[in-house]
């Protein structure tokens, strides 16, 4: 017999961590930041998580974690949000808006991106 955790899809757990950080219940990151997030197709295939403040995503459930496609920062003392490379490698470039910031994530990701999948690193 499965348990529920067994039975449960990959895009299920992604769904729920999404409706989780979409929510607001928490003080982990801007919601309006997983709102621009979540309004791009390509990411919400892919499971998110957060690291001080920051909004990341994994093309696995699990720990640890697949990271792809970049991060988007906080609105910064020039006003514009800032955008690196996945790990926070390079800087893919600033924008006004969180949806541009979110639109140049997508402009990143790898062709053969996601869905993510059930797991840690090693099923990706």
């Amino acid at each position: 017999m499965t348990d529920d955790a067994d039975a449960r899809s990959a895009a299920d757990v992604v769904a729920e961590e999404w409706h989780f950080l979409l929510g607001g219940t928490h003080d982990l990151v801007d919601v309006e930041a997983v709102r621009a997030a979540h309004a791009q197709p390509r990411l919400r295939l892919l499971f998110p998580l957060v690291g001080h403040g920051v909004l990341y995503f994994s093309g696995c459930t699990g720990m640890p974690a697949a990271h792809v496609g970049g991060q988007v920062y906080p609105r910064g003392a020039d006003g514009l949000f800032r955008v690196r490379g996945p790990k926070g490698v390079g800087t893919l470039g600033r924008t006004e808006s969180l949806e541009e910031a979110f639109a140049l994530v997508v402009a990143d990701l790898p062709e053969d991106c996601g869905p993510a999948v059930l797991g840690g690193a090693g099923r990706v």
